[in-house]
């Protein structure tokens, strides 16, 4: 049985062609809730925005948005809307990506809010192992 030949310099891919589509009533709709490092100033949405844009891939490929995925920027919310399948995770996969590139992973956590919603949140830190030595000392 021979095999189908690709032209020279070209690799044919293996497995399916294409993305799977979802229906209008199935699309996915992803929030990630920026609110809190924005009214601090420690982070910019805009920017946040574009390099979401640049970094999502839609059937392997970066920039493939096209009718199926919408980014959208609400005030301090990033709205995402996808007509094929996208993982939730791989959003937060990205989130953390640009926080950590902006030095801003020590500070932000990426957690969940809802079941189609991301947040970020400041690490809760403790303080009052160093309350009780500062009472001690006294």
């Amino acid at each position: 049985m021979p095999m189908k030949q690709a032209k020279p310099g070209k690799q044919s891919l293996k497995g399916k062609k294409g993305v799977k589509k979802l229906g209008k009533k199935n699309q996915i709709k992803l929030a990630i809730d920026c609110t809190h490092p924005v009214e601090d100033g420690i982070m910019n949405v805009a920017d946040f925005e574009k390099y979401l844009q640049e970094r999502i891939k839609v059937g392997g490929k970066t920039g493939n948005f096209g009718n199926d995925l919408t980014l959208e920027r609400a005030k301090t919310k990033i709205n995402l809307t996808s007509n094929v399948p996208f993982s939730k995770r791989y959003l937060k996969y990205l989130t953390k990506k640009y926080l950590k590139k902006n030095n801003l992973r020590d500070w932000l956590r990426v957690v969940a809010s809802a079941k189609d919603a991301y947040e970020l949140r400041y690490f809760q830190i403790n303080n009052e192992e160093s309350d009780n030595e500062d009472e001690d000392n006294e």
